[in-house]
């Protein structure tokens, strides 16, 4: 964890008694800890939900409820939290991939993309999600919507990185 000192310039605050505040409040959520020292880490709390078993997508199963396992979401969801991020979704480019308008992507940078992997792409200024593509030497990304044409860059191809789950609420 970075000093207080240091984290006035991270957080762009103007003193170490507003990181003090902060740290406190982060620490009273169980996020945080401080040892003997005064040392801070991250707690080892994480979203866990029970898994109670599997369901068939089809015709009901008989089995009943038993627990199995306890899930962590976090580590689930996000392999590499260091080099992954939340984009929200917009639009229906990627409607038949099953990513739809609302729902939260998880993206991890610094990752090659294998064709066949979703990207976030930078293509000649301007940002998309779509399939990454290896032809040859050339890549094209393609939508999950016959309504989207493919996307042959012109001058400039950055991946910005590879989506790694996405995550729908369907009520709140």
């Amino acid at each position: 964890m970075p000093s207080y000192a240091e984290m006035v310039n991270i957080l762009g605050v103007k003193s170490k008694s507003v990181v003090d505040y902060w740290v406190n409040k982060l620490i009273d959520a169980e996020l945080l800890e401080k040892d003997q020292m005064g040392r801070l880490s991250l707690t080892k709390r994480t979203f866990a939900i029970p898994m109670v078993g599997n369901v068939q997508a089809g015709f009901p199963s008989p089995e009943e409820e038993v627990l199995s396992d306890l899930v962590s979401m976090d580590e689930y969801l996000v392999a590499r939290p260091e080099t992954s991020f939340l984009l929200q979704v917009t639009g229906d480019s990627m409607i038949e991939a099953g990513i739809m308008e609302g729902d939260l992507a998880i993206v991890e940078k610094n990752r090659d993309p294998a064709t066949g992997d979703i990207v976030i792409a930078e293509v000649d200024g301007e940002w998309t999600m779509k399939y990454f593509v290896r032809k040859g030497k050339r890549v094209v990304l393609e939508a999950a919507n016959p309504k989207y044409p493919d996307i042959h860059p012109r001058r400039e191809l950055r991946i910005g990185g590879v989506v790694t789950a996405v995550i729908r609420k369907y009520h709140t």
